[in-house]
């Protein structure tokens, strides 16, 4: 399905409604607009940073940084636009820090003790362990630019690397040179004695081995670059321009916010305490830090922090493989500043609230339109918010797709059909891929824990009433129909039901196998009264 594409940010109607929108993107860019109420000096673009170290796959919460930052960036064209449609310049750098040294071998890459055999040297000095590119770094930013594209963020991809071996970063490294003092005095302070010992703003890579160097160093000539230091028992004056050296990352930070002019980057609430550091280093050669949002991270199921190198988060991929991109992004826009966990479990919540959300969209008044999550993910994709609505959730499909003889995508049409019949893969592109997610999850997550239980006391006599209820109704029977009489059994107090919630814990647990489950009456509306009642058969066999 083509993506309409559109600058509905820039529908002048909103920017009244953007003063004043506790959406969060907007609180962050009118931020921006104080810090530069008439524009950047110039007319320069507003300059939005991501940052991203390839020292191991891509995850989720890289792609999450990269989305929320966009949602910022389009927040702030919004409140910028004039009358005829027209914001004021933006730019968004996606800074990989490719150069830096592998410190540790990750846990989910081939080949790890060749990966092992270069600890220290730079990122893209390493071979591929997956044997497609040039450097485990290039394979890394590969897979990130891959996903990007792929949402279809409009970013500017840098390499560390690159700006560092072109000379691009020698001036603002000549800088830091000349402020090495300055930034030892910042550093120093808030490191352990052993770490103050050998630390240095400067991280020379040896002209002997090609380790990016952790030792002392001597600033022997800022203007021309040199330094001087220890390697390998030898004391040797060396360039750390044009890929001679790279900064320690707090400093390569602030260095980085300085020369390229960043004037927004958020980052995790793990990097606090560094942020402050760099904020203060980037004062020290002339800038200043950027505004930003600091987020809480994403957890796992365990509760603990994703990490690159364990690969214990959820992959891109994965998510894809369950639910939509869009439901990624709806879940990523949510609450930023409470810690989440993201596990696959999370997923048909996700793509169902998101559904929900979107089919509130048309009718609402432009504040609440801006309050609403999915104006943030379409206009981070540059598209519209469409306005299909599908028929059935994402949490029918799995109840259907979970049972047995039905996790074939055709077999599922042909039930849609059915309950609608003008439903077709292509009138509803969009849901035909929702099938596809739903018979993957059903299958691998859903299907294997399912256990029917036997009816016990008097929910044998009521799912008796039900079926007799059914075996009264015209085949084509409405959902509304249907519930109504699931509704009239559960009420009757002849079986004993405390409450509703009792009765269809009862249907879901021993017609489904699932402690919870989804509204009955659309559910037996699709399955079909026949198949339903079939079901009840089995139960009470």
């Amino acid at each position: 399905m083509a993506r309409a594409m559109t600058d509905l940010h820039l529908d002048p109607a909103l920017r009244e409604p953007a003063q004043t929108s506790k959406a969060w993107p907007f609180e962050e860019a009118r931020k921006l607009v104080k810090r530069y109420p008439q524009g950047k000096p110039g007319g320069a673009p507003m300059l939005f940073e991501t940052g991203y170290g390839p020292s191991g796959l891509p995850h989720i919460g890289t792609f999450n940084e990269v989305l929320r930052t966009t949602m910022v960036r389009r927040a702030y064209e919004t409140l910028t636009a004039n009358e005829s449609g027209v914001a004021a310049p933006t730019r968004l750098v996606a800074f990989s820090d490719d150069m830096d040294g592998l410190r540790k071998v990750p846990d989910n890459v081939p080949q790890k003790e060749m990966l092992a055999a270069h600890l220290g040297k730079p990122l893209t000095a390493i071979p591929d362990p997956f044997g497609k590119y040039e450097s485990f770094a290039h394979h890394n930013n590969a897979m990130l630019r891959e996903f990007l594209d792929r949402f279809g963020f409009d970013y500017e991809f840098v390499s560390s690397t690159e700006r560092y071996t072109s000379g691009a970063f020698d001036e603002a490294l000549k800088n830091v040179l000349r402020h090495n003092q300055d930034i030892l005095d910042i550093m120093l302070p808030t490191l352990r004695a052993e770490r103050a010992a050998t630390y240095s703003p400067i991280l020379p890579v040896s002209p002997k081995s090609g380790i990016v160097l952790q030792v002392p160093v001597t600033v022997v000539d800022a203007d021309k670059g040199l330094v001087s230091f220890e390697d390998e028992g030898e004391t040797i004056t060396h360039s750390i321009l044009g890929g001679g050296a790279k900064l320690q990352w707090k400093v390569d930070w602030a260095m980085r916010w300085v020369a390229l002019g960043v004037d927004y980057e958020m980052y995790g609430k793990d990097l606090t305490d560094s942020g402050v550091q760099s904020g203060k280093i980037a004062r020290a050669l002339g800038g200043q830090k950027p505004e930003g949002l600091i987020y809480e991270m994403f957890l796992d199921e365990k509760g603990e922090k994703i990490s690159k190198s364990k690969g214990n988060g959820l992959s891109l991929e994965q998510w894809l493989s369950y639910g939509s991109e869009e439901s990624l992004a709806f879940f990523a826009y949510r609450e930023p500043k409470a810690a989440k966990q993201l596990h696959i479990g999370v997923i048909p919540k996700a793509v169902d609230e998101y559904l929900q959300m979107r089919g509130n969209y048309p009718a609402q008044e432009g504040d609440k339109k801006l309050g609403n999550p999915v104006h943030h993910v379409h206009v981070a994709r540059g598209e519209v918010v469409p306005d299909t609505l599908l028929p059935v959730t994402y949490g029918l499909l799995l109840n259907l797709v979970s049972l047995p003889g039905l996790g074939d995508k055709k077999i599922v049409w042909e039930y849609l059909q059915k309950y609608t019949p003008d439903a077709s893969p292509e009138k509803y592109p969009e849901l035909d891929r929702l099938i596809e997610n739903a018979v993957a999850y059903g299958c691998d997550y859903v299907a294997p824990t399912l256990n029917r239980r036997k009816p016990a006391g008097s929910e044998g006599a009521a799912l008796a009433d039900l079926d007799a209820r059914l075996a009264a109704l015209p085949a084509d029977a409405s959902a509304d129909d249907i519930q109504n009489i699931v509704y009239e059994v559960g009420k009757n107090e002849a079986y004993g039901f405390e409450n509703l919630r009792d009765w269809f814990k009862a249907l879901y647990e021993t017609l489904l196998g699932s402690s919870a489950g989804p509204r009955m009456g659309s559910f037996i509306a699709l399955f079909g009264i026949a198949n339903t009642r079939r079901l009840i058969a089995e139960a009470l066999a």
